[in-house]
């Protein structure tokens, strides 16, 4: 290595830690707080889910606490939730400060990516620094998306706002690992460098594994890196090494992103999100051409354009895709708007090279201008960083919260008892204890859709709708907040339609009620003639189904848990009936009773049969590993040793 090579090296190391610093002390607030004062957050989901990775360690198979159970896999990709439970676990403390230490370093982190793009992207130090800073300080959507400008009132940049108000430390984690691959992408396809295809290989990975709008992005800017690479330094290899990268990348999720993982969660999103439109699709083929076509006539075999092709990229389509769905409703699939930060990052980058080009144009106007530019970006962050550390408002007082003290009362007074919860304390619920609960908090995990049609009937419809689908899917207690409740959302249209029709469990005084609901047995298993819940054409109807279970043959099934991915069922079948389980279907659950395999199918609501011979039966039912996990598992560990033999190759 040359002096000059390891000098530039050295000052790297250095400004990179620098900036981390210095972010760190914007946000530090975040480093030290357990509980915000954002109840309506979602990053309550991301505590609870580490708390019960935390007490369940280390990998379970099932979540039965949430939507009548699912696959653990299926709740969220593995990375935050195992960073969040691992520094609960050996580090001691909640699972709340573990997740916002988490956060709060990737936070940081992702400042100095932005940096280390930047440095490798084109080689300037002052540019480095300058789009590092516009990171941590700037929005530029807030030129053209009013309503985002409107919601950061100091002008904070979108994604800490993303980060704090809304609890998307996943996505924002992503986003800051963003940066670091792209920049190890780009110097392991300039040049075979096997440490460096390893770094871009593990970084996308990572990205992967914590966010899916974070792998959207990645698989955005990632052809275009490929792109500005190859059509500017035009050299052999670029393609192979840009099919290695993500193929190494997606060698290493290969354990937990499995084919059946991909069907579930793509089938969620789109109940969450609008569907995409055919001209949107014509109008990016169209400006995909455009982009490859001007590139390649502009930039073809100019080395020194490589960086400004790439920025130019990115600014173009996620402008595209984040302006003109708010502009003209562009939509090609999912959210465009949680893209915003993204957008953000473009623009900085782009803006920062349009500057940097000014600057080294050396005359006195040109220098002039950029010098100009940066002071007036800057100044609308001036009060932003007076008070960055009012962003972060933490509330010590969660003990007071109703959140807390409703699933507290039901973890001391009914903890086995399923319940329906709603609006901030559905997100919260298994925040401090094992809860079960019709809903939960990550609906792209789902397995039976049909839950979530309860949720929103039992919220929405009248009473008797609503006591059916609790019966349907064995919920014991339902959860009620009206107006005057302390709870965020208020999610139910009518809450005194339950007052007087069902007996009050708990009243705290204050808004919120505890109603039990009437079922025959509190077990979630039912012995049930078979015709009238089997899986056909229309199925049953729901109170048909609800009086199957609730109403059926005069035969108790004696349930317990054994764990949480094994149960024993004890009942006594007659000729023509089953057992119902009130848990999401799924066809890696096996049964048995004396040795002898069982038949378990999916009934008209998406739970699961089990069908077996008449008489007395000591069933046991587990959940086994699913094949598709074993073979990624395998796949996962012979990339690993791959990427080992690339870190240690020369």
């Amino acid at each position: 290595m040359s002096a000059d090579a390891g000098r530039r090296r050295a000052y790297l190391r250095t400004d990179f830690l620098a900036i981390f610093l210095l972010a760190a002390c914007l946000i530090w607030p975040l480093f030290k707080a357990k509980y915000l004062d954002k109840w309506a957050s979602i990053e309550s989901t991301f505590i609870a889910d580490a708390r019960f990775l935390r007490e369940h360690w280390p990998h379970p198979l099932w979540q039965p606490l949430w939507y009548g159970g699912t696959r653990f896999d299926y709740i969220y990709p593995p990375a935050l939730r195992y960073g969040t439970a691992t520094l609960a676990k050996y580090y001691p403390m909640t699972e709340a400060r573990a997740y916002h230490i988490y956060v709060a370093f990737f936070y940081c982190i992702g400042i100095a990516g932005v940096y280390l793009l930047v440095r490798i992207g084109c080689g300037s130090r002052g540019a480095a620094w300058l789009a590092a800073a516009a990171a941590a300080l700037l929005s530029p959507s807030f030129l053209f998306m009013p309503s985002w400008r409107a919601d950061a009132w100091l002008h904070h940049p979108t994604r800490l706002g993303v980060l704090v108000r809304y609890g998307e430390g996943p996505h924002m984690t992503a986003l800051a690992l963003l940066p670091i691959a792209l920049a190890a992408g780009f110097v392991a396809l300039r040049e075979w460098r096997p440490r460096a295809t390893a770094l871009a290989a593990i970084f996308c990975a990572l990205v992967v594994s914590n966010n899916f709008y974070g792998a959207v992005a990645l698989a955005i800017c990632f052809p275009i890196l490929l792109w500005s690479t190859w059509i500017t330094y035009q050299r052999n290899g670029i393609w192979l090494r840009g099919l290695a990268i993500p193929v190494i990348a997606y060698g290493l999720t290969a354990f937990w992103l499995v084919p059946s993982y991909l069907r579930v969660t793509s089938f969620n999103l789109k109940l969450v999100s609008e569907p995409g439109n055919a001209w949107s699709i014509w109008v990016a083929m169209a400006a995909l051409i455009a982009y490859l076509a001007l590139s390649g006539k502009w930039a073809r075999g100019k080395p020194e354009l490589f960086y400004a092709v790439f920025v130019t990229g990115l600014a173009l389509f996620f402008a595209l895709d984040v302006l003109g769905n708010e502009f003209a409703g562009f939509r090609v699939a999912g959210e465009p708007q949680r893209l915003t930060p993204e957008l953000d990052l473009a623009l900085i980058l782009l803006s920062v090279e349009g500057l940097r080009r000014l600057w080294i144009r050396d005359t006195a106007g040109s220098r002039a201008i950029a010098l100009g530019a940066a002071l007036m970006a800057f100044a609308t962050a001036l009060p932003y960083a007076r008070q960055a550390w009012q962003i972060i408002v933490r509330d010590p007082n969660y003990a007071d919260r109703v959140e807390y003290k409703l699933t507290d009362w039901m973890a001391s007074h009914a903890p086995r008892s399923r319940a329906m919860a709603t609006g901030s304390l559905r997100f919260w619920y298994d925040a401090w204890h094992d809860l079960p609960q019709l809903g939960g908090g990550s609906d792209q995990g789902v397995i039976n859709q049909l839950v979530n049609r309860a949720c929103t009937q039992i919220t929405n419809d009248k009473i008797e709708t609503a006591l059916q689908w609790m019966m349907a899917y064995g919920v014991d207690a339902i959860i009620v907040h009206d107006k005057t409740s302390q709870e965020v959302y208020h999610d139910y249209v009518d809450p005194g339609k339950f007052a007087g029709a069902l007996p009050v469990m708990f009243d705290d005084h204050a808004g919120d009620v505890i109603y039990r609901v009437p079922r025959r047995f509190p077990e979630l298993a039912r012995v049930v003639e078979t015709s009238r819940v089997r899986e056909q054409a229309g199925g049953p109807a729901l109170e048909a189904y609800a009086q199957a279970l609730e109403k059926g043959p005069d035969s108790r099934a004696l349930m317990e848990w054994d764990g949480i991915e094994a149960i024993r069922i004890r009942a006594t079948i007659a000729e023509g009936q089953s057992v119902v389980v009130q848990m999401a279907y799924d066809p890696q659950w096996r049964a048995e009773s004396s040795g002898a395999a069982l038949t378990t199918r999916k009934d008209a609501l998406g739970q699961m049969l089990i069908e077996a011979p008449p008489g007395l039966h000591d069933m046991r039912l587990k959940f086994e590993t699913p094949l598709e996990n074993r073979i990624g598992r395998l796949i996962s560990l012979f990339f690993a040793i791959a990427v080992l033999g690339l870190m240690i190759y020369r």
